[in-house]
């Protein structure tokens, strides 16, 4: 039988690399946006430290990780958001499917009300966002969300530089799928920008991948949704 020839990207070797168990775990664990090291991963994955080498030098090799030395450690990291979007789409297809932990630890309600995901807001309070934004037409959905000249306006009140950001080689605004919510919130240039300045200005504490909202910060977020 004749095989016709298969052109464009290839699903089957990212899916094996984000499949096995260990390396799942792995990922998962640096969606958080902090860089870890090998022995940090090893214990998150739940295997021995020549294990966890082996399975970091696939993710490095298949380009969904990238490790930096520092001093003595070398750390590692997601190569950018691109893969972190893929990660949290797949948690998110995991969920609906209902492949889920056989015992949920005590942050999940945590993870689930308010979380990094890479470097922007996601959870309850990222979609919370990222709805406030589109129903006071700050955004403009479309096939991908852009900021319109009144959520400019919005946006320098907030303190962020616009014009900065558009030069950044990422997309201003993309909209991420949330795992846990199943609706979308802010990626991109913009919810990275807007969640370093709640870190910044401390509404918030990053407890892991967890977002600790203090009682002011909570005040404010609610502000800055309009409500």
């Amino acid at each position: 039988m004749r095989q016709s020839m298969k052109l464009g990207p290839s699903l089957a070797p990212v899916a094996a690399l984000a499949g096995d168990p260990a390396r799942a775990n792995m990922l998962a664990a640096l969606l958080s946006g902090t860089a870890l090291t090998a022995g940090e991963l090893a214990n998150e994955a739940g295997v021995g430290a020549a294990t966890a080498s082996a399975h970091l030098a696939k993710l490095e090799q298949g380009g969904l990780v990238v490790g930096l030395r520092q001093g003595r450690h070398r750390y590692f990291r997601l190569t950018g958001s691109d893969v972190s979007a893929m990660l949290e789409s797949m948690l998110g297809v995991a969920a609906r499917a209902g492949f889920t932990r056989t015992r949920p630890g005590p942050a999940d309600p945590a993870l689930r009300r308010a979380r990094v995901c890479y470097d922007h807001l996601a959870g309850e309070m990222g979609v919370a966002l990222f709805e406030s934004l589109m129903r006071r037409r700050l955004i403009a959905d479309g096939e991908a969300p852009r900021l319109t000249r009144k959520g400019e306006i919005f946006a320098q009140d907030q303190g962020i530089d616009i014009a900065t950001l558009r030069r950044q080689r990422r997309p201003l605004c993309r909209a991420c799928l949330d795992w846990s919510e199943r609706r979308r919130h802010l990626a991109g240039a913009l919810g990275a920008a807007l969640l370093a300045q709640m870190l910044e200005q401390k509404w918030a504490a990053r407890a892991g991948r967890v977002l600790r909202f203090t009682p002011g910060g909570e005040r404010r977020f609610r502000a800055l949704l309009g409500d």
